[in-house]
């Protein structure tokens, strides 16, 4: 029987070969860290997109949004550049740019370099929002996400995953 602090895939070799049962599957060691990431990820977006929503009043995935638009700067961003980043559909992305220009927190720009795209930039509400949700989230952050850690670790950890993201990212397709 494979243990869970077995990191390869069972049985000791690399590729799961050893998994036949569904015991052996629900117990590899690969398998188990995989879920307990994406637990503990979907719990933390829970909790702190709750927190952003409660006190700031948009969600977490519009937060994302402005946060990405801040990093752009006025010059704004294309609709497309913004699904690539956050992996949605550009008509998922349409539909969610429609509710925050409704919300005030963004306007769409006619795109100077291309006449039929449109740049999507932040407004004084969309920043002063993003300011106050990002104090909101941050704290959330240090209590949720660092305290629980040792603080020997904490750099490191944060190193591991940027890593992970970055690699994630560049095996994706690039949206069109």
């Amino acid at each position: 029987m494979a243990h869970e602090t077995d990191a390869g895939g069972g049985d000791g070799t690399a590729g799961g070969a050893g998994i036949a049962t569904a015991e052996q599957a629900a117990n590899d060691g690969l398998v188990l860290a995989f879920g307990r990431l994406q637990g503990a990820a979907n719990r933390l977006e829970y909790i702190l997109g709750r927190a952003i929503e409660e006190e700031c009043g948009i969600s977490h995935l519009m937060f994302e949004v402005l946060l990405i638009l801040g990093r752009a700067g006025e010059a704004g961003l294309p609709m497309r550049s913004i699904a690539q980043e956050r992996v949605l559909s550009t008509g998922g992305v349409t539909r969610l740019v429609d509710r925050m220009e409704a919300a005030g927190l963004v306007v769409r720009d006619t795109d100077p370099d291309d006449r039929r795209g449109r740049l999507v930039r932040l407004t004084a509400v969309g920043e002063e929002t993003v300011v106050r949700a990002a104090r909101v989230h941050r704290e959330n952050i240090r209590r949720f996400f660092l305290e629980p850690l040792p603080p020997e670790h904490r750099e490191r950890f944060a190193e591991d995953l940027r890593t992970l993201s970055h690699a994630a990212r560049d095996a994706l397709p690039r949206l069109r």
